[in-house]
């Protein structure tokens, strides 16, 4: 791969130089030793590349780059901001913390194709109205941005993504501004969100678990170009306003450069509703079981405790520590939060030696107070939140019914009295 990169960049200097370097080798024949840089530049074709979502979580939104290609040369590259290395040192911990580093890459076409092909995903070839002036500012500047020095930045998946970036030196090149046609929606980066997890309930389940409320406050229409099939459509009907007040399409034409292909979802088959509606149900029976037995299953608590707390740390990082948009205005930081995983050793000690728990108590309050409070709550909330959390909740009234019922009782005035006999 380093020895594709390497013609690549070899082969794009060599163009940036012919481009915007006049030769001038000999005053007696300048139309045979010069070379106009724009009539170089009117070959080239530089396309915006819309590609159609995957399985995997991270290609559920499709992907963007910029294609270039010089006919004369027989240079065809592009180039794409969404490059990640999945083996960097902590690359898990960065990116939950929000300092994910991804970078421009340069790969040929071919490869790039044969990349989206075997994953099933179509592409769209936006070919766009530039002039010879904005192809040479537009080439100079992914070269430039291609050097080992330039090529890293701080991935941001709704402010700064590979999308955006690509939006971004599209608009920089131009000579003028461009101007979008207006959208009339309240659209939400949730509600984008759902539109392309719609399939895929359980990354849905995780996305919904970590964002915010600020998820969930209407977004302006630059705001939803995050997404690549927005931006194309956007693309499409843009109009390009020169220096001059004149105005040219954005885009010269569009067309499908690769059909879909067949895709499989690699999801779990079973939904989250399904399986923790299945869950809460089995609660109960333990529940009822453990009533009538008069006798707690504390190895439940530590699998409940442990789901419960793990969970809440995750939430509870996300929350006060990473930088990631949105997910410091998580309301279930409310209920799922280190608090339980830490308070479970003594939960479980308590069980055993039939003392009373009063955090059993405190859980049922908080639980129910939120689960009645969720609809007023200025957060859209997954619908699975809530057999996890009705689940949560009958350990806790489990514990209750058994503390307070009088075989109980009596069972932890035999157990103090014969330890202290002991």
């Amino acid at each position: 791969m380093q020895s594709i990169y390497k013609r690549i960049i070899a082969g794009w200097v060599l163009l940036l130089i012919l481009l915007v370097v006049p030769t001038g080798l000999s005053a007696q024949e300048p139309d045979e030793a010069s070379v106009d840089p724009s009539k170089e530049a009117d070959q080239i074709k530089i396309s915006l590349i819309t590609c159609s979502p995957g399985q995997l979580v991270y290609e559920l939104f499709g992907h963007t780059a910029i294609r270039v290609v010089d006919p004369k040369r027989r240079q065809d590259i592009v180039f794409n901001y969404g490059v990640f290395n999945f083996n960097t040192d902590n690359f898990v911990y960065r990116f939950v913390k929000g300092e994910t580093d991804y970078e421009l890459g340069a790969v040929e076409w071919p490869y790039f194709v044969h990349e989206y092909s075997v994953r099933g995903s179509s592409i769209d070839q936006q070919e766009l109205n530039l002039t010879a002036d904005e192809k040479i500012g537009l080439i100079n500047f992914l070269l430039r941005n291609y050097e080992p020095q330039n090529r890293t930045y701080r991935y941001n998946y709704f402010y700064d993504n590979c999308t955006t970036r690509a939006r971004d030196v599209i608009e920089n090149c131009v000579a003028g501004h461009v101007a979008y046609i207006p959208v009339n929606n309240q659209l939400t980066f949730r509600d984008i969100i759902h539109q392309f997890t719609y399939e895929h309930p359980w990354s849905e389940l995780g996305i919904d678990f970590c964002l915010g409320s600020a998820a969930d406050k209407p977004i302006d229409q630059r705001l939803q170009m995050f997404i690549p099939s927005y931006t194309e459509k956007m693309f499409t009907s843009a109009i390009i306003k020169d220096q001059e007040g004149k105005n040219r399409s954005l885009v010269n034409h569009t067309v499908q450069v690769l059909p879909p292909g067949q895709q499989t979802n690699t999801e779990f088959p079973i939904s989250p509703m399904v399986v923790f509606w299945t869950i809460c149900f089995l609660s109960v029976v333990i529940v009822v079981i453990e009533q009538k037995l008069k006798k707690m299953f504390w190895g439940v608590d530590i699998v409940v405790g442990l789901l419960h707390g793990l969970s809440g740390v995750v939430i509870a990082f996300l929350f006060f520590c990473s930088i990631h948009p949105t997910v410091n205005t998580n309301w279930l930081v409310l209920v799922f939060n280190p608090l339980p995983l830490l308070w479970l050793p003594f939960s479980v000690v308590w069980t055993i030696r039939h003392r009373h728990d009063p955090i059993h108590v405190v859980n049922v309050l908080v639980l129910l107070l939120f689960m009645a409070c969720m609809p007023f709550i200025p957060q859209d909330f997954n619908a699975s939140i809530y057999p996890i959390l009705l689940t949560f909740c009958l350990r806790s009234v489990s514990h209750l019914l058994w503390q307070y019922h009088p075989s109980t009782l009596v069972q932890k005035l035999s157990f103090r009295k014969h330890n202290h006999k002991d």
